[in-house]
């Protein structure tokens, strides 16, 4: 199969900007592609990872990725599903960013022999001539078709508006496509459905300016079966870096995934053939929990390695079956000093972030859905003292499916 066949049987594809062209041309092979990331954390999160994917599945039929960083693009942010600018940031941690996901890229993709590459659009936008830009670039923009973009539209709409700064980043974008194509004979670009107007912006752009062909295609938002985005916890975004998010907290929020996303998750994250996936999504009742755990570790593998799935599904099995696998579990360290008076259970599960205020902790204790080692707390005035720790540890439960170690050092 040709990498148009993989991505549409696994459900990858939105829309396409020349659909028979580009069937034609992943027909041929070889083609070279980009998506670009913008720096605003120093991780990939989950809704990225959906694209990370769909970069591996069309390298392993034989195209060329280009991983474009937002080093210039991230310095005023994309606008684009954002009810608010975002945040500023310097130019040290913009390119602190940039390193890092380099890094994480590296697992995800071959760059060996030149067989993919990463580039970094700050090389030609941090040092633009603004009044050339505007001359040579600018003038094949239309105010009144930009407006007209859903990215713009919603934002519009909103009290604060949109600001002349973010007005600029479809053309950046557009600008981005451009260089590619003439650095790097780059054809295409692929994106998320959010950036549908971005990269039409650049294949337009393309084609204007070079009378040359050029491509988009977007994929689908990684949601539910409700359509929420995917990807969040209480605790913030399910991050692929192991110091934001453990692997065993990784596993389990696929783990715990609903029974209708099960399918399409294993289509578009894993590596799994379509005929196991589909045969894993139509099991029912109590066995797709089967499926989700298959999910659970195929995933973690990809992302943490083999080593860490085995372990994250161990942990995971072993505390459902009231053990518990050393150092698999979230772990917060404390001293002994601060429970020589005993600590009060609404401060320890705070502490430990097991909840995110004093308020949803005194729910969860009411509600009976606190255990510490492996006791039921229902009174609000508990005080954990060393006396419960068992060789200096301690495990916390609240509901079914969160364990919070707490170690004395």
């Amino acid at each position: 199969m040709n990498a148009y066949e993989v991505l549409k049987e696994r459900g990858f594809i939105e829309q396409m900007t020349h659909e028979d062209e580009i069937k034609a041309l992943f027909e041929k092979g070889g083609v070279t592609f980009y998506i670009g990331i913008d720096p605003t954390a120093d991780s990939l999160h989950v809704g990225h990872f959906l694209t990370v994917m769909a970069m591996a599945h069309m390298q392993r039929c034989g195209n060329r990725p280009i991983c474009l960083m937002g080093g210039g693009t991230g310095m005023i942010g994309d606008p684009s599903g954002k009810a608010d600018m975002r945040q500023m940031m310097t130019v040290e941690t913009i390119d602190n960013n940039v390193a890092c996901i380099k890094e994480q890229l590296s697992h995800f993709i071959n760059f060996d022999n030149n067989s993919a590459i990463i580039v970094n659009n700050a090389d030609w936008l941090r040092n633009l001539n603004y009044i050339e830009f505007l001359r040579d670039i600018g003038v094949h923009f239309s105010v009144n078709r930009m407006l007209a973009a859903d990215c713009f539209k919603t934002r519009m709409d909103k009290e604060a508006g949109l600001s002349f700064l973010e007005f600029n980043y479809m053309i950046m974008q557009g600008y981005d496509f451009f260089e590619l194509y003439n650095r790097h004979n780059c054809v295409m670009q692929l994106g998320g459905n959010d950036q549908w107007s971005n990269i039409i912006a650049g294949v337009e752009l393309i084609r204007r300016k070079l009378g040359k062909p050029a491509y988009g295609m977007t994929f689908k938002l990684l949601t539910n079966s409700e359509g929420i985005k995917m990807g969040k916890t209480v605790s913030g975004a399910v991050w692929l870096d192991p110091q934001k998010t453990t692997p065993y907290e990784f596993f389990q929020y696929w783990r715990n995934i609903g029974d209708k996303d099960v399918e399409k998750c294993l289509a578009l994250l894993t590596f799994l053939p379509m005929e196991e996936v589909r045969r894993l999504g139509a099991l029912e009742g109590s066995e797709i929990n089967k499926a989700k755990e298959v999910l659970a570790f195929e995933l973690t593998k990809i992302v943490h390695g083999e080593a860490e799935a085995t372990k994250a599904q161990e942990a995971a099995r072993a505390l459902f079956g009231k053990g518990v696998v050393a150092g698999s579990v979230p772990t917060t360290e404390l001293s002994a000093s601060d429970f020589a008076e005993g600590m009060d259970i609404l401060t320890l599960l705070t502490t430990t972030g097991i909840v995110p205020s004093r308020s949803e902790g005194r729910r969860a204790v009411q509600q009976g859905g606190v255990k510490v080692a492996e006791q039921p707390i229902t009174d609000l005035e508990f005080k954990v003292t060393t006396a419960l720790f068992t060789d200096g540890k301690l495990l916390i439960q609240k509901g079914k499916k969160t364990f919070h170690n707490v170690v004395i050092k």
